[in-house]
């Protein structure tokens, strides 16, 4: 059975909630084959649904692709900007959420799609949210100095609240894993489940000594770090504090036994590498 292995999913925000929110998404994922062999240096055909409501849900946007895989098999393309089948990305009113992403891939590059998969957006993209709400209705804004660290992604949840991810004002560099060895921090979105599953790890004994609720990041939190760092860079440098570099940072995310995910902040990829390597660490929080 071919795969398709979604490892982020983010919304590019504005610099103010009263400026025009980018009417486009960030999507990359990495893509295998029958034999779990990468699907590199390829041109793939995709089609990207925006469901409501559920997995199953009514799709509100639909639209074509067709990128190319880099040598890893990640592909990275711009929801909102491929060939409309149906729906207006601008039209979706991000308020009545839950929403899911769904893509079908043909990696032969048709429309054959034989590869499918779906995950939710897990938050609300607060750009295009503050699009269809009250900007008053938020008490915290993007950049602010809070609980520790720096505000970089805000979003009202479920429960009619607000919420967010802070970025620790210091960092460190460290290993991923002393040696290697499967530890089942494998999701995408949620630095906090990973975080406590890593075994010997110095990233992990480095982000512990920034106290409680703190965690290193997963692959789809830093991503989101990535497209805000603007905001977070222009608070850490006005208040003095060590600016995110350019360089690999390590997310929380297992790919196997030896390997796991990071993000470079040079260019905004994401790959994967052994875990004994010594990569740049940073904390988040959420709220």
């Amino acid at each position: 059975m071919k795969k398709i292995i979604t490892i982020l999913a983010a919304v590019l925000i504005t610099a103010s909630v009263f400026a025009q929110a980018p009417q486009k998404m960030s999507y990359q994922a990495v893509i295998r084959n029958a034999s779990n062999a990468l699907v590199a240096s390829t041109p793939v055909g995709m089609q990207i649904s925006i469901l409501q409501g559920s997995p199953t849900g009514t799709a509100v946007y639909v639209e074509t692709q067709t990128p190319s895989t880099n040598a890893n098999g990640l592909v990275s393309l711009s929801i909102g900007t491929g060939t409309i089948v149906t729906g207006t990305f601008a039209g979706i009113n991000w308020a009545a959420g839950p929403y899911f992403i769904k893509t079908e891939t043909d990696p032969l590059g048709g429309t054959a799609y034989t590869i499918a998969g779906t995950n939710e957006l897990m938050s609300v993209p607060y750009a295009l949210f503050s699009a269809n709400a009250t900007p008053s209705g938020f008490t915290h804004y993007l950049g602010e100095d809070f609980n520790g660290g720096i505000i970089y992604h805000l979003y009202k949840g479920s429960d009619g609240l607000e919420h967010g991810l802070i970025v620790s004002k210091t960092e460190s560099t460290a290993v991923w894993q002393a040696a290697g060895s499967l530890t089942g921090a494998n999701r995408s979105w949620d630095g906090a489940f990973n975080t406590p599953l890593m075994t010997s790890s110095a990233a992990a004994t480095y982000i512990a000594t920034l106290g409680a609720g703190w965690y290193l990041p997963s692959i789809d939190e830093l991503n989101r770090l990535y497209n805000n760092r603007d905001h977070a860079n222009k608070a850490l440098n006005t208040g003095g504090f060590t600016l995110l570099s350019t360089d690999y940072y390590w997310s929380s995310t297992e790919y196997n036994a030896s390997v796991a995910f990071y993000f470079v902040f040079t260019n905004g990829n994401a790959g994967n590498y052994d875990k004994t390597n010594t990569l740049s660490v940073r904390g988040v929080r959420a709220f």
